[in-house]
């Protein structure tokens, strides 16, 4: 696997080197003057050298989701001739994979990488700069953010904590786990014991599980030593380097509560007002190509992972029916709930609604009446 993670590095800067890194070098060398003859990108004039920590909430070992961090880190020294730089630290090493926002919001690291859902204890309204339960797919939660007004709707929820959210990627619709027994009917839930945050982990707690949040890191000795029953991640990819199939065979989809999670770059408001404008262009470029390939490499390494994952002997199954109508049924109960006592939540959550029902009804027309006919098993 070590040695798939740097073909990867290596393809991932060669593609910095070229297209990506010419086409910024282009766009800056029309605001700063000409781009040199050789080709490469200019350093901005006029503009001061910029060195940043990244305090992200993953593991370097995940290399497609702290390799979006490293995308980002690339593209920028590459678009600025080395004059913005971003070092990027694991979950751990800088700060705790669940205090990335306080870094940021107190000035520890300038920008973080982490998953907004993590930190609803704070503020409820943060899962949807993430993703809900039966909530957007990838491609619609790009569309609400990017350019259907989510960034807008949210921008106040991330003032409150001095900082600023740019989308970092998106895994696509997720797996729902893997368990250690199976799970026939919703009263195989009762009392199970599993990592899950977020919203998600709240829809399973209403539906008697037993939820824990761990960090990334430490899941698989969680399950080793049996004090968790069941675990879900993200996909085949990220499963397969955790190790979770030797512990748990029974591997259920889909992810229900994680339908187009998407991950953010937070910035410390006064780093980003320290940027001059070319730089705060750059930032909005390098992290919206991170954002695009860290999606597009999960759609390339997840298919032959979930074969390898079959082929070492996991049992692939559905949620039962039961479990998909309850969860969804409990996911708008708690929606409804959280918009009743909370204003500030019910802002972002009725824009949300109505896009969703938008999206919804655009993809049953589209997406998912092709799916259903020219995608079947």
């Amino acid at each position: 696997m070590a040695d798939k993670g740097e073909h990867r590095r290596t393809t991932r800067r060669r593609f910095l080197h070229g297209a990506a890194v010419g086409a910024a070098g282009a766009t800056l060398a029309g605001c700063t003057g000409s781009a040199p003859a050789d080709g490469s990108a200019p350093a901005v004039q006029g503009n001061k050298r910029v060195t940043w920590r990244l305090a992200s909430s993953f593991p370097r070992s995940l290399d497609t989701l702290f390799g979006c961090a490293e995308t980002l880190a690339e593209s920028l020294e590459s678009m600025s001739g080395g004059m913005f730089r971003v070092r990027p630290y694991p979950a751990g090493e800088l700060v705790p994979a669940f205090n990335v926002l306080d870094a940021v919001q107190q000035g520890t690291a300038q920008v973080g990488h982490s998953a907004s859902y993590y930190y609803i204890g704070k503020n409820p309204a943060l899962a949807f700069d993430a993703g809900l339960p039966f909530g957007l797919t990838a491609r619609q939660q790009h569309s609400w953010l990017y350019e259907g007004g989510g960034a807008d709707t949210l921008a106040p929820v991330f003032a409150d904590f001095n900082v600023r959210s740019f989308p970092a990627g998106s895994t696509g619709v997720q797996m729902g786990g893997w368990f250690r027994r199976e799970v026939n009917s919703l009263s195989d839930l009762s009392g199970l014991r599993m990592r899950i945050p977020g919203l998600g982990g709240q829809v399973m707690d209403r539906l008697g599980v037993n939820v824990q949040q761990i960090p990334g890191g430490e899941i698989f000795p969680a399950l080793e030593r049996g004090a968790i029953d069941a675990t879900e991640w993200v996909g085949p990819y990220d499963d397969e380097r955790l190790g979770f199939h030797k512990i748990a065979k029974h591997y259920y989809y889909p992810g229900w509560w994680e339908p187009g999670p998407t991950l953010s770059f937070y910035v410390n408001e006064k780093a980003w007002s320290s940027l001059s404008v070319e730089q705060q262009r750059m930032f909005r470029a390098a992290s919206t190509e991170a954002s695009m390939r860290m999606t597009a490499q999960y759609d390339a390494v997840n298919p032959p992972a979930l074969k390898r994952l079959l082929d070492g002997g996991a049992r692939l199954a559905p949620f039962p029916e039961d479990v998909m109508r309850a969860a969804e049924k409990a996911s708008f109960e708690l929606f409804e709930e959280q918009a009743a006592a909370d204003a500030g939540y019910r802002n972002v959550y009725e824009p949300w609604k109505k896009v969703r029902e938008g999206a919804y009804r655009w993809s049953s027309i589209s997406e998912v009446a092709y799916s259903s006919f020219a995608i079947r098993p």
